[in-house]
């Protein structure tokens, strides 16, 4: 099971990412757990420094922006 963690205070963004690494884990038919970590001593931990970001089994894979479910694919396989 993938673990998909968008970090971010919750801003349009972050929600926009979130529903964008659900589209791309669905389209892939995989098992996944999505978590919205929204408290920045945590997201800190992460060292990023932008956000939204998204992790996936705790390894940051993109921050700073919100990227379409295409590339989200690409970031999960």
């Amino acid at each position: 099971m993938k673990r998909l963690q968008v970090l971010g205070p919750g801003c349009p963004r972050c929600r926009k990412l979130a529903e964008n690494a659900e589209a791309a884990a669905k389209a892939l038919g995989l098992e996944y757990e999505l978590v919205k970590v929204t408290d920045i001593n945590e997201i800190m931990k992460f060292g990023v420094m932008m956000t939204p970001a998204l992790a996936v089994d705790g390894v940051v894979k993109v921050a700073g922006k919100a990227p379409e479910p295409e590339a989200i694919k690409a970031m999960l396989k």
